[in-house]
């Protein structure tokens, strides 16, 4: 290791080069690290910024729910990485959530219904986003996306609003 070191000495052009290809491949490196875990949050500050959208919500909205969870999740069963699939197809589709129960307006006195639950795909939405204020906004439209299939509209309907 002297001896490599004791070489490029003698050579100061080589150190400098040496020096500028090894700043230059960790500076590349640490690019690359900050651009695929730049939207990576922790769960529970994914968490946290949901509730921040569910609390935004009118008061007149927050009052109607009624028996419904939400729930983060990293993706829906069966799907592979979201970040590979967009590398191998970049206007690939990605589930960002869903409301999995009966909507409020199909909802009868005579039929007992469960939970109602609507399922963030966190590292679906992060995929998609190059910031954190890109989840933040992204999770505020899939949270009112998903409410809007819990009240009753269609995917049509939702395109509209």
């Amino acid at each position: 290791m002297t001896g490599v070191f004791v070489g490029l000495c003698r050579l100061p052009h080589r150190v400098c080069a040496m020096k500028m290809l090894q700043r230059s491949i960790f500076e590349l490196f640490a690019r690359i690290q900050v651009a695929v875990f730049l939207c990576a949050m922790m769960r529970n500050h994914f968490r946290k910024v949901v509730g921040e959208a569910l609390d935004s919500l009118p008061v007149r909205f927050r009052r109607r729910l009624r028996n419904v969870a939400v729930l983060v999740e990293d993706v829906p069963a069966g799907q592979l990485d979201p970040r590979k699939m967009l590398e191998e197809n970049p206007d690939q589709d990605l589930l960002m959530g869903e409301f999995v129960g009966v909507p409020e307006t199909d909802k009868s006195v005579f039929v007992e219904a469960g939970p109602d639950c609507i399922v963030l795909y966190q590292k679906n939405i992060e995929a998609v986003c190059e910031s954190d204020e890109e989840v933040r906004e992204e999770i505020r439209l899939t949270v009112l996306h998903e409410l809007g299939h819990y009240f009753g509209m269609t995917e049509d309907e939702l395109e509209d609003v």
